[in-house]
């Protein structure tokens, strides 16, 4: 049974007080953050650019049925664009530069050194880790082929895909997750948080290649967080996932032969 309290009759000194202009501002900024960070994600930007550019009649898919490398290649190669441009447009609108964000203080040629130490281990690991999923858990590997293996079809096309994985991969995403790290740490929970979800969401964004493709993505997204929220630079994540992709590719090509 619910009991009746008496509520006490309110009067103009009973009633809450406006909001601050500083808490206003703050709910504003984190609002803001909010929609930088879902647009810097990469999945309205990806999703407009793909309809787009099937509109002006390229098709994803090719006669065979496999993902069409001009229209690939055309959605990654503008996405690029417009996200980094995207990302310097808002940072230089919040007072911030590109360089000491992305960079950090450091030399990039030691970045760079510690990048290049980090494939091999990420390779390995990631090797290892897709070898332990398939034995103990083999309904997680859902997809035969990888999607962007037929990709590499002929010489042209393996340059040009590793030209794009190094790029789109390599250097875009890189800066899409510190940017977001960044947004996190200032306005939405912490970096933790920001790193903790956004692995999730950079391994769900590959789930097209498998399961255990994310999953291992997942993991990958967040070692890659991790060397940027302790170096301060995007130069080391950046050349390890570059190295990474571009290592992917040559197995693919290998395989393929």
């Amino acid at each position: 049974m619910l009991d009746f309290v008496p509520q006490p009759v309110r009067t103009e000194l009973d009633a809450p007080a406006p909001a601050s202009p500083a808490a206003t501002a703050i709910g504003g900024s984190r609002a803001v953050a909010a929609v930088e960070v879902v647009l810097a994600s990469g999945l309205p930007t990806q999703l407009a650019l793909g309809a787009l550019i099937m509109l002006m009649g390229l098709p994803p898919l090719d006669a065979n049925g496999h993902l069409s490398m001009a229209f690939v290649a055309t959605v990654l190669a503008a996405d690029t664009v417009v996200l980094l441009a995207l990302i310097a447009w808002r940072l230089h609108e919040g007072g911030e530069g590109v360089r000491p964000l992305m960079l950090g203080s450091g030399r990039w040629t030691r970045e760079a050194g510690v990048g290049l130490a980090l494939i091999p281990l990420a390779f390995g690991g990631v090797a290892l880790l897709m070898a332990a999923l398939r034995w103990a858990w083999p309904w997680l590997h859902n997809v035969e082929a990888n999607p962007f293996e037929t990709l590499a079809r002929s010489p042209g096309d393996a340059a040009l895909l590793l030209a794009l994985v190094v790029v789109s991969g390599g250097l875009k995403e890189e800066f899409q997750r510190a940017f977001i790290l960044h947004r996190f740490e200032q306005s939405l929970g912490g970096a933790r948080a920001g790193l903790a979800i956004y692995s999730v969401v950079f391994g769900a964004g590959h789930m097209i290649q498998g399961y255990d493709v994310g999953i291992a993505t997942m993991l990958l997204g967040f070692i890659w967080g991790l060397v940027f929220l302790r170096r301060r630079s995007i130069v080391a994540p950046a050349v390890c996932h570059a190295g990474f992709n571009a290592a992917q590719v040559v197995q693919f090509i290998i395989s393929g032969g």
